[in-house]
């Protein structure tokens, strides 16, 4: 039989540190989650616009029409006009998508999460 000064264990102090810890983990990652969740719809759409050669017929002020309209049905809205440029030369179209998103958290203290990312098509 063990006496108390035998016994090991956690102390109520170390379990309460670690629920802390793990608890502001848990908070930055739920806050982080929504841009992210954002950023692979748009990325997402941007894909299947790429591998559909009907919509890279299309005239690219009809093709940025389509593009919003897309966002807004799968509630997404890219911070400003300049995040996503789609541009056509020599029967190529290339599409630059780059953004920042600023998610507030505690406080004053603010997370800068930066996308980039560029895709080609052929143009048909």
């Amino acid at each position: 039989m063990r006496t108390r000064k035998q016994q090991n264990g956690a102390s109520i102090l170390s379990v309460l540190v670690g629920l802390i810890v793990a608890g502001i983990f848990f908070s930055v990652g739920f806050k982080l989650y929504t841009p992210y969740v954002d950023y692979k719809t748009i990325d997402s759409i941007l894909t299947d616009v790429i591998q559909n050669q009907d919509e890279l017929s299309k005239n690219l002020r009809i093709l940025k029409k389509d593009l919003r309209k897309k966002f807004t049905v799968n509630q997404v809205r890219l911070p400003n006009k300049d995040a996503l440029k789609i541009t056509r030369e020599k029967g190529v179209i290339r599409f630059v998508l780059d953004y920042e998103a600023r998610v507030p958290m505690f406080y004053n203290v603010d997370a800068l999460v930066v996308f980039k990312k560029e895709y080609e098509a052929i143009a048909p």
